[in-house]
């Protein structure tokens, strides 16, 4: 009992320290936290002492018998091990390679230390490798040979670049930087022949014992399949939420092309962002960024454009420009959120230039609508000027886009699907819940007439279910025909992807649980929400080098299906303790003979997806250190979104120990355990990307 109360209390020690950490890293620097905390020997001998006496615990409770709870906790041992082992023995630094300069040793982070190789290496060239027609990299390669002792006639040659490392005798060389003038590429360099072996195999034990832990015979998952009680309904939940938007067209003296002319430049081919788009994604984008909408009073974007372009005179006058900065407004002198660019002149004085030099450097509101709004401006300038559009060069250079590609593009544009799945989803995810609600209301009383009614509303609401994924599916599938890589990148494309697998979880499950469906539709339409809120839809550009990798689409795909599973279990989890205070006004909650078994199914249902859901977790925090260490050399760097999701995977994983942990037998605590711990979840997707930053941060994608 000491030992384990012991255990329970360095637990919870280190995920405080980890949780602090990261806000510590905030106010005094990576460099802060690496020195005190993560590179420090009391750091290590804290995990040392939590693993020590989870082996203790582990031969006491005799868990050889359950080969795959054996396996699972072996695993993470090994990857302990392998983690010291590379803290102890690993060495990094890096190489500067000049054009035709031999080199045969590499520096230490700090510059103090120099470690001979056993060949030496020279550079060749180096290349930055482009997307065609545009000046955004598609990958930066150093083109070196090197030669091994006693074979200084004999040259090999290697091209390294992101993602594709270079291995020789135990030291893996990767591309990190390069010379401004092109002739000299720093190589990151990195030393662990056995630290990363070890947690590899851990990382494959991991995966082994998640997978015999859902098929094991005796296993709990099993036991929980099996239950009577799964085979009947479920209930709903309480939410409600509602969206409405309402535009008004007016009638203006503005001079546009018409609508014939204007719609034969959709189709056009520019060089946008970085990648040959048709002339609307360009033309929704000019708009969207000087109004926040993608339209304006009736016409289309390409009228707006040429608008600007044929009749500059005509549309200066015109208030379009949003600010939302009430303290701008006052500046300005503006009645209203919109501002004509004759509003931000004097003649040739720009207004707001004064103001800009008076707040520049400021973290200010005012400092940053002004920004905004001389963004804005900038981009009236540019259009009038010639250097906004940038056309396709007719030498061939540049590969246009098929028909096709075309056309899915327009598609995307024409179709809002976030705007009008979020719509759909929340409106029809209060309509269903206010369904069950009443039916479970009045279920014993219910007339044969509003019985068919009902069932006729829940077929209704099971094909809406559907058909939104379906839509939802088409939208997500057409950004990633058009973008040509899995749309994971950023935070607008992973709500998106969470989105579609909570309606493809609640499209499988529904049917056996009732109160899936509701679930399923507002997650989703919160998700939506999110995504169209934060981003807007933000254009598809090419990726950066390194996010060119298949590691990054499977890790972030499953992180996302985790972060579904668990929304789902904290929804039981309100659902649950909403039923609970139901059973308590009516005095019957302390009575177990008569006691509702729906909070006993709610649990259930929720430490079943708790399997999957902290396997995807798992699965995907360690795919991601595979791809960190494909990448740049190190699989884990203690940066922020690392640290968290390592938080929530050591949250969520206490609820599995509920042999040792007796209170989380009791549903109540359960629940409300599952609650608290979505919070992580949030720390760790929005918490992070928005309050902490870090290489994972989203907020600025």
């Amino acid at each position: 009992m000491p030992l384990k109360r012991l255990l329970i209390i360095l637990y919870i020690c280190l995920i405080g320290l980890l949780a602090a950490a990261t806000f510590i890293e905030q106010a005094y620097g990576t460099e802060f936290v690496e020195r005190n905390i993560y590179h420090t020997i009391w750091f290590c001998c804290l995990w040392g002492v939590i693993a020590v006496i989870g082996f203790v615990t582990l031969i006491r409770r005799s868990l050889w018998h359950r080969l795959p709870v054996l396996l699972f906790h072996g695993s993470l041992l090994v990857i302990l091990v392998g983690a010291m082992i590379t803290f102890i023995y690993s060495e990094q630094g890096y190489m500067h390679l000049r054009l035709n300069t031999v080199k045969s040793s590499f520096q230490s982070p700090q510059g103090d230390k120099k470690t001979d190789l056993p060949f030496t290496m020279k550079l060749d060239s180096f290349r930055i490798e482009y997307y065609p027609g545009t000046e955004a990299p598609a990958d930066y390669v150093s083109y070196i040979n090197y030669s091994l002792p006693g074979q200084k006639d004999s040259l090999h040659n290697e091209r390294i670049s992101m993602n594709r490392i270079f291995a020789m005798q135990g030291f893996r060389f990767y591309q990190s930087s390069f010379d401004e003038d092109g002739e000299g590429s720093w190589l990151t360099v990195n030393y662990d022949p056995w630290g990363t072996r070890v947690a590899y195999s851990g990382y494959i034990l991991l995966g082994i014992s998640m997978i015999l832990l859902l098929f094991y015979r005796r296993g709990e998952f099993r036991q929980l399949l099996n239950h009577p009680l799964l085979k009947k309904g479920g209930l709903f939940i309480l939410f409600l939420f509602y969206l409405t938007e309402t535009t008004q067209a007016q009638e203006t003296p503005l001079r546009v092309l018409n609508k014939i002319q204007a719609d034969s430049l959709a189709q056009q081919q520019v060089i946008y962002h970085d990648r040959v788009v048709p002339f609307n994604t360009l033309a929704r984008d000019f708009v969207k960024k000087l109004t926040g909408k993608t339209y304006y009073k009736g016409f289309t974007p390409e009228q707006v454009i040429s608008g600007w372009i044929l009749y500059p005179e005509s549309w200066k006058n015109e208030p379009m420009i949003y600010i939302k900065s009430p303290e701008l407004h006052h500046l300005l002198g503006l009645k209203t959120s919109y501002a004509r660019l004759t509003d931000l002149f004097d003649g040739p004085v720009y207004r707001l230039q004064k103001t800009w030099q008076q707040e520049q450097g400021k973290d200010s509101k005012l400092a940053k609508a002004i920004q905004e709004t001389d963004e804005k401006v900038g981009l009236i300038l540019m259009l009038e000027k010639g250097t906004f559009i940038h056309p396709l060069p007719t030498d061939g250079s540049v590969q246009p886009l098929s028909e096709m590609e075309v056309k899915a593009e327009l598609l995307y544009n024409r179709i809002p699907f976030s705007k009008i799945l979020f719509i759909i989803n929340l409106s029809l995810g209060m309509l269903s819940f206010l369904l069950l609600l009443h039916n479970s209301l009045q279920r014993n009383t219910l007339s044969p007439k509003a019985k068919t009614i009902s069932r006729m509303a829940g077929t209704f609401f099971s094909v809406a279910l559907y058909l939104a994924f379906i839509f939802h599916l088409a939208g997500y599938c057409l950004r990633w025909y058009i973008g040509g890589r899995v749309p994971l990148s950023n935070g607008y494309e992973t709500m998106q992807f969470m989105a579609l697998c909570i309606l493809l979880i609640a499209c499988l499950l529904h049917r056996r649980f009732s109160f899936i469906l509701p679930f399923g539709f507002l997650l989703s339409g919160f998700a939506l929400l999110v995504s169209y809120l934060g981003q807007m839809n933000p254009q598809i550009t090419p990726l950066m080098p390194v996010l060119v990798s298949p590691w990054l689409s499977i890790h972030v795909s499953l992180i996302m299906m985790s972060y579904a599973l668990l929304a789902f279990i904290m929804l039981n989890g309100i659902l649950a303790l909403c039923l609970r205070k139901k059973e308590s006004e009516n005095n019957v909650s302390g009575n177990d003979a008569v006691q509702d078994n729906r909070i006993e199914q709610l649990t259930l249902v929720s430490r079943l997806l708790l399997y999957p859901a902290t396997f995807f977790l798992g699965a995907g925090i360690f795919l991601g250190a595979v791809w960190a260490n494909v990448s740049w050399g190190r699989y884990w760097a203690w940066d922020p979104k690392e640290v968290w999701a390592l938080i929530t995977f050591l949250v969520y994983g206490v609820a599995f120990h509920s042999q040792s942990l007796r209170i989380f037998r009791k549903p109540l605590f359960f629940h409300i355990y599952m609650i608290l711990a979505f919070l992580t979840v949030l720390m760790t997707y929005f918490g992070v990307n928005y309050v902490l930053g870090g290489m994972h941060s989203y907020a600025n994608s």
